[in-house]
C-alpha cells in the first residue's frame, strides 16, 4: 500500500493537492483536497496498462468550470430541497434558493466548493486511506448551526474504495451527504455509457414535479425505463427515454440500502470491468448527462451521456416527507453514512 502526493492546480488562488493511494494489486484512487473529489479510479488491464473507472482530467479547471458538481463531495444536504425551506425542532429556516427557488446540493457554498483540510493519512499492510474534514457556519452556506464534517477515503487490498462520512454540530441542523463522481468504464473508444450494464436493487422510484422535487408518490419501476431489477443496456434505457424533457435520466430511485450486498452494478462486459456500489441509505440518484453543452465535462468530449453519476443517499427533500428517512443532525449528536465500491477488472 502506498500513498503520494502531488501539487493540482490552484482555486480561488491557494494550492490543491492530489492525494494517490495504490494498493497491491496496482488499483490507484486519487482524492483532491479541493471539495473531497475522486480525480481517478484506475484499474490494471489485460495488456498491463491502467484503465479509469471514472470521468478524469488533469486539468482542475475543467472540474471547475461547470455547474454540475463533477466528482465531487456533496452537502450538507444533497440534492433538492423545495423551495429553500425547512423547518428542523419547530424552527423555520430560509435556505439560499441556487436552483430557481429551490436548494440544491447545500447551496453556492456547500462542500463542493471549498479545499478541505487532510487531517491524516495512514497504510497499513491491507489499506491506505485519507480524512479530510471541513467546517461551515450559517454564515457560510445558511444551514443553520456549525457543522463539522469528515470525509474518509479508503482503498483496500480487496479493491474495495469506501467513504465513510461523519459530522457533528454545535446546534440541530441538517446531513445528508453524498458523493457526486460520474462513471464510465468502457474502453477510450466509447462515447457514451450505452454499452453498460446496470442493475440496481429497487423496485421504485419517486414521482417528481417540473422542478425535480419528490411528490410525496413512489412509481412502480416494472414495465418502465426505469426498470434495472435485471442487468440492463444502458443504451436501450436511454433510448426510451429520449423523447423526454432531460434526454435521459436525473431520477431518484428507491433502494434496500446494503454494505453487503450491491444496491447498484455498472459493468462493461467487453472490457471486464465492473463496479458495484454499496450504501446505508435509501436512496440512489442517477443523472446519465444529458447535456452537450460543452461546460458540462469539457475533457476533450462534448456529447450527452459521457457518464452517469450513481449519487447514494437519503431520499431528497426528506425534511418535506417524515417517510423518506430522518436527516436531522441533533446538537452535538455524530452521524456516520457509507458508500462502497468493489472494482472488478
Amino acid at each position: 500500500m502506498d500513498i503520494t502526493k502531488v501539487p493540482f492546480g490552484s482555486f480561488k488562488g491557494d494550492p490543491v493537492t492530489k492525494y494517490v493511494l495504490t494498493n497491491d494489486n496496482g488499483v490507484q484512487a486519487s482524492v483532491l483536497d479541493f471539495a473531497g473529489l475522486l480525480q481517478s479510479l484506475k484499474v490494471p488491464t489485460k495488456d498491463g496498462g491502467k484503465a479509469d473507472m471514472v470521468l478524469t482530467s488533469e486539468n482542475l479547471d475543467e472540474f471547475t468550470n461547470n455547474g454540475f458538481c463533477t466528482n465531487r463531495l456533496i452537502g450538507r444536504v444533497a440534492g433538492r430541497i423545495a423551495d429553500g425551506e425547512v423547518q428542523i425542532n419547530g424552527h423555520d429556516y430560509k435556505l439560499e434558493q441556487n436552483e430557481g427557488k429551490n436548494t440544491l446540493h447545500g447551496g453556492t457554498n456547500g462542500f463542493y466548493n471549498h479545499i478541505w483540510h487532510v487531517d491524516k493519512t495512514a497504510t497499513t499492510a491491507d489499506s491506505a486511506s485519507i480524512t479530510l474534514s471541513l467546517t461551515l457556519s450559517e454564515q457560510d452556506d445558511t444551514f443553520p448551526a456549525t457543522i463539522h464534517v469528515t470525509a474518509t477515503y479508503t482503498l483496500d487490498n480487496d479493491d474495495n474504495l469506501s467513504l465513510k462520512f461523519g459530522a457533528t454540530s454545535d446546534g440541530d441542523t441538517l446531513f445528508n451527504p453524498t458523493n457526486h463522481t460520474y462513471w464510465n468504464m468502457a474502453d477510450a473508444g466509447a462515447k457514451t455509457v450505452d454499452g453498460l450494464t446496470l442493475q440496481v436493487n429497487s423496485k421504485h422510484h419517486l414521482a417528481v414535479d417540473d422542478g425535480k422535487i419528490p411528490t410525496g408518490e413512489m412509481i412502480e419501476n416494472a414495465g418502465t425505463p426505469f426498470d434495472f431489477s435485471k442487468p440492463t443496456l444502458l443504451g436501450d434505457a436511454l433510448k426510451q427515454m429520449a423523447s423526454t424533457k432531460e434526454n435521459g435520466f436525473d431520477d431518484i430511485w428507491v433502494v434496500e440500502p446494503s454494505l453487503t450486498e450491491p444496491v447498484a452494478t455498472l459493468e462493461d462486459k467487453q472490457s471486464g470491468r465492473k463496479m458495484e456500489l454499496y450504501s446505508d441509505r435509501n436512496a440512489l440518484i442517477m443523472y446519465t448527462m444529458n447535456s452537450d453543452d460543452p461546460a458540462v465535462y469539457n475533457h476533450g468530449e462534448v456529447h450527452p451521456h459521457l457518464g452517469i453519476a450513481m449519487e447514494a443517499q437519503t431520499l431528497s427533500d426528506a425534511p418535506h416527507h417524515p417517510e423518506f428517512g430522518d436527516i436531522t443532525l441533533k446538537a452535538n449528536e455524530e452521524k456516520n453514512y457509507t458508500i462502497k465500491w468493489h472494482v472488478e477488472y
